[in-house]
């Protein structure tokens, strides 16, 4: 029998939501419900779901980055004469505990303060629930709990009391659990890192990612941008092993020893768990063998503040029928660098999943964010980057304006093993992308356009 509960999440990245909660119901190996069959807005932090059990409910409070609360639902409301008329027959859920249980209420609300002296008359209206156990405010064994949900006021005027009272609905029910994987934002925060660059993600989306990984003890995950190590960090927490590589070194290893992700995932004590960093072109990888990693974490450079590379020339040499020349030792002795060139954010992003399909083993995980031009995007978009094997699991925008971008999750579905990528710009992955024009295709040009449509756009909408 599934039994509800109501969840109370941060009001912060809405869209990731519902892709967090089933990606850890995953993990666990259970199944969530919402209720009415419908999943909620997402302007409202407050969602009722259906689970099998309380534990499941605590699992995800403890996991899941965006859960501030988990209570067990007793009733909603329009008015307190609504609550308390829908509570009143829930009595076989409460009851049990008001004879001998000690018990504390708590009263809030979402956009709005509640002054203290209605708090008390709200505490009061809750007599009929005749609870007979001693109060304790520091060490209760229940706390109960009432929200109500006040429409947006933001960026008006008013005073602090204004429309105390005039909700648009109210909650009630038993808190269960404190979502205690939220203060790990605090904990992760890039401010108070030892090692982080202008690219390290801020420590809420990197948590976020990590989730969508399903990181846990005993996987191994792969990030092949790793840059400063952002991602590597939140895994490891989760019990992950993480590999990491980048065409650029220096991101990996900063101007001090030990190499600057070591240092930072000591500070988090996780340093156990980085399996090795190295240096190489994702194009040109030393990879033998697919279906190594249980997930591919990364956030590719997309040229805002770093652009992606990879070997080769700019401008290649003209083809003669001459011999190749001599090598001849350079008189300093120094290591030769190799040349690099742009990789167009869309050739990256198909020879991404492509990578994923090979070294991912069977139900692993490809998570990555992909910017978009917001005027400009279509779900087709990211249908195109998909091939035989790989399916779309979630899409979360996270939304800047006139851009923004889209943590993809796209899950390996086939236990058929399949050539490694060849990496070629002519190749197409599905039959489509020819014919598509991505909106994240030549996105660092755009971007610092401003987004403007050319002229001929314009003058062809105009006609």
């Amino acid at each position: 029998m599934l039994t509800e509960y109501l969840f109370v999440f941060a009001q912060v990245h809405e869209e990731f939501r519902i892709p967090e909660l089933l990606s850890v119901a995953e993990l666990y190996g259970f199944d969530i419900k919402f209720s009415g069959g419908q999943e909620q807005k997402l302007t409202c932090p407050f969602m009722v779901l259906e689970l099998k059990s309380e534990e499941h409910a605590r699992l995800l409070a403890k996991r899941c980055v965006l859960i501030k609360y988990v209570c067990e639902f007793y009733a909603r409301g329009t008015t307190y004469e609504e609550l308390h008329e829908r509570n009143r027959l829930r009595a076989p859920q409460w009851e049990k505990y008001a004879a001998d249980t000690s018990f504390k209420f708590m009263v809030t609300a979402f956009n709005h303060t509640i002054p203290q002296w209605r708090q008390k008359d709200v505490v009061e209206s809750f007599e009929y629930m005749d609870w007979k156990g001693k109060i304790d405010m520091k060490n209760a064994e229940v706390t109960l709990v009432c929200f109500e949900e006040y429409r947006d006021k933001h960026g008006t005027t008013r005073p602090k009391d204004e429309g105390d009272g005039e909700f648009e609905q109210v909650w009630f029910g038993r808190l269960i659990e404190t979502g205690s994987a939220r203060p790990l934002v605090k904990t992760f925060d890039v401010k108070k890192r030892v090692y982080y660059g202008n690219t390290s993600m801020e420590a809420e989306m990197s948590l976020l990612m990590a989730n969508q990984t399903l990181a846990a003890p005993g996987k191994l995950i792969y990030d092949p941008f790793v840059g400063t190590g952002s991602m590597t960090y939140t895994t490891a927490h989760f019990g992950a092993y993480v590999y990491g590589s980048d065409i650029d070194g220096r991101q990996m290893r900063g101007k001090v020893k030990p190499p600057g992700i070591i240092r930072a995932a000591t500070q988090y004590g996780v340093a156990n768990r980085i399996m090795d960093l190295c240096t190489f072109d994702v194009t040109q990888n030393p990879w033998r063998c697919g279906e190594l990693f249980d997930a591919i974490v990364t956030d590719p450079p997309y040229g805002v503040r770093a652009g992606a590379k990879r070997l080769g020339r700019k401008n290649p040499r003209p083809n003669t029928d001459a011999p190749p020349p001599v090598h001849v030792p350079r008189p300093d002795d120094q290591p030769y660098i190799p040349p690099t060139r742009p990789y167009e954010l869309s050739e990256l992003a198909r020879d991404l999943v492509l990578l994923a399909r090979y070294m991912l083993r069977p139900r692993g995980r490809l998570v990555f964010f992909l910017p978009t031009v917001t005027e400009e995007y279509k779900e087709v978009d990211v249908q195109a980057m998909l091939c035989d094997g790989m399916e779309l699991v979630a899409n979360s925008l996270q939304d800047f304006g006139s851009w923004g971008r889209r943590l993809i999750t796209i899950r390996k579905t086939s236990t058929e093993k399949y050539p490694p990528p060849t990496f070629d710009p002519a190749h197409a992955v599905t039959e489509n992308v020819a014919a598509h024009v991505p909106a994240h295709k030549d996105f660092r040009e755009k971007y610092f356009q401003g987004f403007k449509k050319n002229e001929q756009d314009e003058n062809a909408s105009e006609q």
